[in-house]
């Protein structure tokens, strides 16, 4: 598995995985804004290194002074359960650490356990709630990672 930049010839795949991975998922056009903005990054993985290989993943976070913002993080379902969203997490985490970011937040759905436990296990403590984050009945919850 190779992790690597995104680029605009990756949003086809993102936006496939995207769609395959939430009940609302994100437009071409939300993506498109994201490689545009200069406190945002997007990283994807691929199985091989090769430059047209299948993407299997991708995180979105926004960097803005010492804070560190995670988007979106999503894995192919058929890729999931094998440590794709980890190594991109490990990722993000080892960039913000370089760029002395202080705090590391996200949301995640509350009935996402899976992501949960994973956050837990880098250390995430969840610190709120954020109730109908993602419409009627679908709460968030607001994870955070101190790196001070």
């Amino acid at each position: 598995m190779k992790i690597r930049e995104a680029t605009s010839r990756d949003l086809p795949g993102i936006v496939e995985i995207e769609r395959l991975s939430f009940d609302n998922p994100w437009s071409l056009d939300a993506f498109e804004r994201e490689l545009s903005l200069p406190f945002s990054r997007m990283i994807v993985a691929t199985k091989t290194a090769t430059e047209n290989a299948s993407l299997i993943g991708f995180l979105c976070r926004w960097i803005v002074a010492d804070e560190c913002h995670i988007l979106n993080v999503a894995v192919h379902p058929q890729m999931r359960q094998q440590g794709i969203g980890k190594r991109l997490m490990q990722h993000a985490l080892a960039e913000a650490r370089a760029k002395n970011v202080q705090v590391i937040t996200l949301e995640v759905r509350r009935s996402n356990l899976a992501a949960r436990s994973l956050y837990r296990k880098l250390e995430f403590q969840e610190r709120r709630l954020r109730r109908n984050y993602y419409g009627p009945g679908e709460d968030a919850i607001v994870m955070e990672l101190k790196l001070i």
